[in-house]
């Protein structure tokens, strides 16, 4: 084994942006969207709804692309845990969850442009699905309801020239519209500001529910969201059924790999003689002649050790290279992280 000190020079870093499709399925698109009798039934049907690519009553694969969920401010639209007590329910759990998660403050609503909405529905996409974020500009859902209307949304990462951030991370008004921009500069609701927003680094959608409450003709997609005292699934089965005949959502996650490079520089009269001790006899001389005049040597692995003689990675070659006084070799290590 040979020892080599690299010098400042033989190390460089750098850093680059991988885009891949988040779903499941390997694309960009996502057209189909099922739940679970199973988990819709059961207690935590009453917090949101896991959403998969296929029907998981079936044998085939299937994995859970994102959850809905629905919140209230003040508890509407759901049972509360206590009788009598309205303003302590599962709708009023998630509004604080999501508030908490969003703004870091259990006094910040949610305002969407200039207005404030009591009440949310959320898309929380599944944290195996997005790494590290998600990839603004990519966000594309359509809604329709049985009456035929649509409504796409998208999020106005590619209308703003200064990112906001709040305790979340990054943050972007919804808008409709498509790949991050509003159609025809129009990006809002005409009464109640945007659809919702947007954080890529926590990997959640905050949809304005009063602005989709609203007619088509008033800019919504008249969603009919009830505020008495019922189950959660009434309102998270409204939100389901207009994504599921929308049957288009698109997304993308974005992942940041660093990487240091580092050259090994193998010069002409380094590493010619092997290491291996079988090479040496008992008295300490070379076994084959040949290699006292024309030395020649193998390289197989490359460690990398630290100034305490740690080893920190190993690279192994792909084939031994030959090395003699004749040639000189630089070998590239790449360490992704």
């Amino acid at each position: 084994m040979s020892f080599k000190r690299l010098d400042p020079e033989d190390i460089s870093i750098s850093a680059e942006s991988v885009v891949a499709p988040l779903w499941s399925t390997d694309t960009k698109y996502l057209t189909t969207f099922y739940t679970s009798s199973g988990q819709v039934s059961s207690n935590t049907g009453n917090y949101f709804y896991e959403i998969y690519e296929n029907d998981p009553a079936l044998s085939t694969p299937s994995n859970v692309q994102f959850a809905i969920a629905f919140g209230d401010k003040i508890g509407r639209g759901t049972v509360p845990y206590n009788a009598g007590v309205i303003t302590k329910t599962p709708s009023s759990t998630i509004y604080g969850q999501y508030r908490n998660l969003v703004f870091g403050d259990e006094d910040t609503g949610f305002v969407f442009s200039t207005y404030e909405s009591d009440y949310i529905y959320v898309l929380n996409i599944d944290r195996a699905r997005y790494k590290e974020k998600l990839l603004p500009g990519s966000f594309n859902l359509k809604l329709q309801n049985s009456n035929g209307d649509v409504l796409h949304l998208t999020d106005n990462s590619n209308d703003i020239t200064t990112v906001s951030y709040v305790d979340a991370g990054r943050i972007y008004d919804i808008v409709s519209g498509s790949d991050g921009s509003a159609y025809n500069g129009l990006g809002h609701s005409s009464v109640y500001g945007s659809y919702g927003k947007f954080l890529p680094d926590v990997g959640v959608v905050i949809l304005n529910g009063v602005a989709l409450q609203l007619p088509a003709n008033g800019g919504g997609i008249n969603l009919g969201t009830t505020f008495g005292i019922q189950g959660t699934d009434l309102n998270l089965n409204k939100l389901y059924n207009v994504i599921k005949l929308g049957a288009s959502g698109s997304l993308q996650s974005e992942e940041t790999v660093s990487s240091n490079f580092v050259f090994v520089r193998v010069r002409n009269s380094e590493f010619n003689y092997s290491t291996n001790p079988s090479n040496i006899t008992s008295s300490g001389e070379l076994r084959h002649d040949v290699m006292i005049n024309t030395p020649q040597a193998y390289i197989t692995t490359v460690g990398l050790y630290n100034d305490n003689n740690d080893l920190l990675g190993v690279a192994k070659l792909s084939r031994p290279l030959l090395k003699d006084f004749t040639k000189e070799a630089l070998v590239r290590i790449k360490l992704d992280y």
